[in-house]
């Protein structure tokens, strides 16, 4: 039950900027490598993880559709693309 209450006192996932995210997610990922967590909190930190990949997944996927919008003209000029794609 404690590590429900600890995985609980977490910040949800998705109101979780990018850098803040990634940071948790490497944070797991030393403890998980470093072999001194317990099978439990393994999986508990494990499922988080996921979860926060996911995040970081969509954060990105986002930001690349974004930065696909910016179209760069013939005679340099940068401009954004309508995000319906229809430019």
């Amino acid at each position: 039950m404690s590590e429900k209450k600890k995985t609980a006192s977490l910040e949800p996932v998705t109101g979780l900027s990018f850098e803040a995210a990634l940071r948790e997610l490497e944070a797991i990922v030393a403890r998980l490598e470093s072999g001194q967590v317990d099978l439990e909190e393994s999986i508990s930190i494990y499922e988080r993880g996921s979860e926060l990949k996911a995040h970081c997944d969509a954060k990105l996927k986002d930001a690349q559709a974004k930065v696909e919008k910016i179209v760069v003209s013939g005679d340099g000029a940068v401009s954004t693309a309508p995000e319906d794609g229809a430019g």
